[in-house]
């Protein structure tokens, strides 16, 4: 079985997304995760079911806790001298990141001791996301002496990273998002071998293609995703701006919440584009996307690298939107140049640049010719490369082949008593 390991459940749209296919796709698999979802992004039974079923690690259960402490040394033998070894002088990013290492460290023994007594075998422990989850991961495959892998995005490959190098070493494979974290992780030391392309992917299926007739309305731009600075709205607000002022007429509304609320609306306040722009200040269900996405003219997904070093991966909402048939602009950063291919299947601009996400806006508005070109163009490039049980069959033949070549944990206890 694989034993897949993420920080939130299906708090995160990717994981569930990608445990829905492998479930299609026949892989046995168990997800455990740090703690329960802090938001659902699906409303289906399907993953109100797989939310029930995972196996929360935090809280942890105080008497029990101690005990796989205590008992670790017997348990795992040599094995849980060299995971203790190196959180403590393994190579680290920062001092924070040694103490997460150690306490992860004693966090993968509980965790692997009842992988290890329980009656599922543990082809591999895959990690989904490359921070905490990953770290407790890799230590309890370690401890198990069964293979471990890993999938990255951004946030914990820049701005919460943390042994990043020791995961990067252990993998057995690492699944990479895009062209540019294999570029990344073979600059950190990775051998090709090891690294696999497997974009996420969406249910194009999901997303009819729909260009209603404007008509008499003004043309209205759509953005969503959470309230945070790597989506760039602040960039896209300040764009409104300009094409305000060179006397367009339209819409824009941007959906979602986060911490930056407060900030874009006072944003929008300052700069007079009440009445324009509309930030809604609430997440939607992936059930809901495609009925708002049809609701629009354009897309826009103008993401930015944070002052916090967070960036965004390959955006998912990009992928949807070009999936409906919104003609779409975004960035050159990280992944993104992977989904859009610039005047194809839509724009590019470079980040944080107003003037030219102003002026590819204006260009799609202005001329139907190609934003119904480029709507036809994005639709096309989905189906052709990011349509989720196409893209992730690569990733369920590396379960298969490890699930095939799999040894149970029980074997791996043995050689370490």
């Amino acid at each position: 079985m694989i034993h897949y390991i993420t920080t939130s459940g299906i708090g995160n749209a990717w994981v569930a997304a990608e445990l829905e296919v492998m479930e299609r796709k026949g892989i046995p698999f168990a997800l455990h995760s740090l703690r329960g979802p802090h938001q659902n992004f699906f409303g289906s039974p399907w993953a109100a079911r797989l939310d029930r079923q995972t196996r929360r690690i935090y809280p942890l259960p105080p008497a029990s806790f101690a005990l796989s402490v205590l008992l670790a040394p017997l348990l795992f033998g040599r094995r849980f001298f060299e995971v203790l070894g190196n959180a403590l002088v393994g190579e680290r990013e920062s001092f924070r990141g040694r103490l997460a290492s150690i306490a992860h460290a004693f966090v993968a023994c509980h965790w692997a001791r009842r992988l290890r007594d329980g009656d599922e075998p543990v082809a591999l422990v895959h990690a989904h996301w490359a921070h905490s989850a990953a770290t407790v991961g890799m230590y309890g495959a370690w401890l198990l002496g069964v293979p471990f892998s890993f999938t990255g995005h951004a946030v914990d490959l820049f701005r919460d990273r943390v042994a990043l190098r020791d995961k990067v070493r252990r993998a057995d494979f690492i699944v990479c998002i895009s062209e540019f974290h294999r570029d990344f992780y073979k600059k950190l030391g990775a051998r090709d071998e090891r690294l696999h392309v497997v974009y996420c992917g969406i249910d194009a299926d999901a997303f009819a293609f729909r260009r209603p007739p404007r008509g008499d309305r003004r043309p209205r731009i759509l953005s969503v995703g959470r309230l945070v600075e790597k989506k760039g709205f602040h960039v896209l607000v300040d764009a409104c701006r300009a094409l305000a002022d060179r006397g367009l007429a339209f819409d824009c509304v941007i959906a979602g919440d986060g911490p930056w609320e407060a900030r874009l609306r006072e944003q929008v306040a300052r700069l007079g584009l009440e009445g324009v722009v509309t930030i809604t200040g609430k997440p939607l269900l992936q059930e809901e996307l495609p009925d708002f996405l049809a609701g629009g003219d354009l897309f826009a997904q103008p993401c930015v690298w944070s002052s916090d070093n967070d960036v965004d991966g390959t955006p998912r909402t990009l992928m949807e939107a070009m999936a409906c048939g919104a003609p779409s602009v975004s960035t050159r950063l990280a992944g993104i140049p992977d989904i859009l291919e610039h005047d194809r299947s839509g724009l590019l601009v470079e980040p944080g640049d107003v003037v030219g996400l102003a002026d590819a806006l204006r260009r799609l508005i202005e001329d139907p010719a190609l934003a119904d070109r480029l709507a036809r163009g994005g639709r096309e490039q989905i189906l052709r490369k990011f349509q989720i049980d196409d893209c992730l069959e690569p990733l369920a033949d590396l379960f298969r082949r490890r699930l095939a070549a799999g040894r149970p944990v029980a074997a791996a206890a043995a050689v370490a008593s």
